[in-house]
């Protein structure tokens, strides 16, 4: 169970960094009367998921096994 943590915490770290970096470039920015405007393109669904996959990941690692008497 230890092992199922680690793995999605992983995956989902790296998911977020990566995604996250990719939809960051995806958005633009433009000046309009001196004022800057951002306009985001990007698709930050994959971002989500990878969060939530590490987010279960560390929920795994914190829940102890309780020992049955």
């Amino acid at each position: 169970m230890k092992l199922l943590g680690i793995i999605l915490l992983l995956i989902g770290l790296i998911g977020t960094i990566l995604f996250g970096v990719q939809a960051m470039n995806n958005s633009e920015a433009f000046n309009f009367l001196g004022i800057d405007i951002a306009v985001s393109s990007a698709n930050w669904t994959p971002v989500i998921i990878s969060g939530i996959l590490a987010l279960i990941g560390v929920v795994i690692l914190s829940v102890r096994k309780r020992k049955v008497a």
